[in-house]
């Protein structure tokens, strides 16, 4: 590269094309106010609240009649300003009711419950509410349940700073492996395997943004409140409970030898084998009459979920979790429950374990401390889902999708579990973000063996960049725009829309607005700011603005709150002299679509050297061309703009030119 000295000129050119300035350029009010709660940095604000659920649970399974007996105690805090008339409960297991919404719902799928299979979803056997005082006890208190969500109107409403203790037995039958996010099946080789999430009731937020929020579940994910969470689940005597948070009770449900590896597994490296497949085989064949009770807690959560089975094999490896955001370098572990058809063919579900600690060490030295004691890869019905420490993926995974679905789902972690977003409103936060960092992961691991993740299930056609591919969403005049509500957005356009057009807005955040230093203080420190909170789309916008130096408006209205397209062309080109060609150019360039982004005008020279040109977001705040007048030490051949395809750019036919010779 060579260096260029630049002189511009602009003009408006009425009528050459569609883009207007004022649109693109024009005030822009975000969403979210700013107020006490949230600041105008985008960081929380100084009197920020948000109310506080923790969770005693009991759980039985009954593996002849698959079903779920439960006991649960929830103690709930309102640390909100408000006095709460009723409180709000999600009974999602009510999802797969013959009446359930999710059933009529137009782009049911294979995550809504919507099949010929059915339950009676959650049959609650009592209620109880247990206030301040003795005469705050309800023994049988009125409650509502309408589809999947239960309102418990308040005799004594509740103060702020007060705590009200909701008492509920309930039983539910476990779906087969239609269930989508919660299923049981039995495994090739005898056995059965049970993947349970959402199988309690669990509490709405009520947050500073709408009250309670409750929007009902049609399969798109979740909004929880945070807590600390003590969970006891008992299985017969044969099975193996992984679970989110960590194991109280290991002496009392494993044996000697399961004991000794699983010491030796938190000091190793590498993977060490706990439960073998001969032992897994002899547990399948057991037939006990006892159970075992499984004692699990975790802090700092806002949900728990689990997998048990008796065909289970058990590895596990010590993870180096580096320091930051406050903490001290400490250690974790990852550990994978698999049955015995996971481990043939290569790269099977025996280096699951390492590619669950090489995501989780990655995402805490580049973003924020993984925070869990515990990460655990579950192989059963329930396929690519994730939940606080755990997350479930399919036995038949191998090699790069093994590691990419691993990646992505432990990926979670940060989004959401760790920055709370409202997935059920704003899925492209956690899915898109997550999107994101998993690119980073793929092109780390072994050097990048199983990379780059800018291809295959996010960006079907590996020929074309990543920029290019995302044309043919923005060029969609169907497409919905990312800030859409996650329910609106048909299943043709969740994975287009959500994941890659999300992902790829904090991809040009960092490699062509604010650069990789910017972008990282920013982004680490909305992470640090929402750790265990529930941020807006709006916090993300104005943190990402206030730390990354730039008034970003343009970018969130074009790239976000519509789907807009980008179509930058190259008008002319045109030695300043043409009998000298050596002293320089004109390149008249202009902007037809009304997505603005900063972007590269490159002068190729006939020395095989190049000229890069900054065009920035400003060149078109007023104008719909510009001319650049690039001074050269060399003759000038070709111009082009956007030359290695970072942009989305609509038509590339008008990007570039060959010099002008009269």
């Amino acid at each position: 590269m060579v260096a260029a000295a630049v002189s511009a000129g602009a003009q408006n050119a009425p009528g050459a094309n569609t883009y207007d300035p004022m649109k693109t350029f024009g005030p822009l009010t975000l969403p979210g106010a700013v107020n006490e709660y949230r600041d105008s940095s985008g960081a929380p604000g100084p009197k920020y609240w948000q109310n506080r659920a923790d969770y005693e649970l009991h759980a039985t399974i009954d593996t002849v009649a698959h079903v779920l007996h439960g006991v649960e105690a929830i103690t709930y805090t309102n640390n909100s300003p408000d006095t709460l008339a009723s409180l709000w409960l999600n009974l999602e297991q009510n999802i797969y009711r013959k009446d359930s919404r999710a059933g009529a719902f137009a782009a049911a799928g294979r995550r809504t419950g919507r099949s010929v299979n059915s339950t009676d979803g959650y049959v609650l056997d009592s209620v109880e509410l247990q206030g301040a005082s003795p005469k705050d006890m309800q023994k049988s208190p009125r409650y509502v349940i309408t589809d999947t969500r239960m309102q418990l109107p308040l005799e004594t409403p509740l103060e702020h700073g007060a705590k009200l203790r909701i008492l509920i037995r309930y039983h539910y039958t476990i779906p087969g492996p239609w269930g989508g996010r919660t299923s049981w099946a039995a495994t090739e080789h005898g056995g059965e395997t049970y993947d349970m999430a959402q199988w309690y009731p669990r509490m709405c937020v009520y947050d500073d943004i709408r009250g309670w929020d409750t929007q009902p579940y049609l399969g798109n994910e979740f909004y929880l409140e945070y807590g600390h969470f003590d969970y006891y689940v008992t299985v017969p005597g044969n099975f193996l409970v992984a679970g989110s948070g960590e194991l109280l009770n290991p002496a009392a449900v494993l044996t000697k030898p399961e004991l000794a590896r699983l010491l030796e597994a938190k000091k190793s490296d590498k993977t060490i084998l706990i439960r073998t497949a001969e032992e897994a085989a002899g547990a399948i064949a057991a037939k006990p009459a006892a159970t075992k009770t499984w004692h699990f807690a975790m802090s700092d959560t806002r949900d728990v979920a689990f997998s048990a089975s008796s065909a289970f094999l058990w590895d596990a490896a010590r993870m180096k979790i580096a320091a930051g955001a406050g903490k001290s370098e400490h250690y974790g572990l990852a550990q994978s429950v698999y049955p015995l058809e996971a481990t043939t063919g290569a790269d099977n579900w025996s280096r699951s374990t390492e590619f669950l600690k090489d995501s989780v060490e990655n995402f805490s030295r580049r973003w924020y401390p993984y925070p869990y004691p515990n990460a655990i890869n579950v192989a059963g019905p329930t396929e690519g889902m994730e939940y606080p420490g755990i997350i479930f993926d399919g036995p038949e995974e191998r090699g790069v999708v093994l590691f990419f679905i691993a990646a992505h789902e432990i990926g979670h972690t940060w989004f959401p579990m760790i920055v709370g977003s409202n997935e059920r409103r704003d899925a492209w936060i956690d899915e898109g973000f997550n999107t994101f960092i998993d690119t980073f992961e793929s092109d780390d691991f072994a050097n990048g063996v199983y990379g780059p993740k800018r291809d295959g299930e996010y960006a079907p056609d590996p020929k074309l960049s990543p920029a290019d591919q995302i044309v043919k969403v923005l060029n969609d005049a169907d497409a919905p725009p990312i800030l859409m509500r996650a329910d609106a957005i048909k299943e043709k356009y969740r994975h287009p829309v959500t994941y890659f057009k999300s992902a790829f807005g904090l991809t040009l955040l960092r490699e062509n607005i604010l650069g990789p230093e910017r972008f990282d203080h920013a982004f680490r420190k909305f992470i640090a700011d929402w750790a265990f909170k529930h941020p807006s789309p709006s916090d993300f916008f104005r943190e990402m603005e206030s730390e990354g130096g730039e008034d970003l408006s343009y970018f969130w209205r074009g790239w976000y709150l519509n789907n807009w397209t980008m179509d930058m062309a190259i008008d002319s080109a045109e030695y300043l002299d043409q009998y000298e060609r050596t002293k320089g150019i004109t390149v008249t360039v202009s902007n037809h679509g009304q997505l603005v982004l900063p972007s590269t005008l490159r002068v190729e020279l006939t020395d095989k050297r190049f000229i890069d040109i900054a065009i920035p977001a400003e060149t078109w705040m007023q104008n719909t061309t510009h001319t650049f007048t690039i001074m050269t030490e060399a003759k000038a051949r070709h111009v082009v703009l956007d030359p290695d395809h970072k942009l989305p750019d609509s038509n590339r036919a008008n990007d570039s030119l060959d010099l002008i010779e009269r």
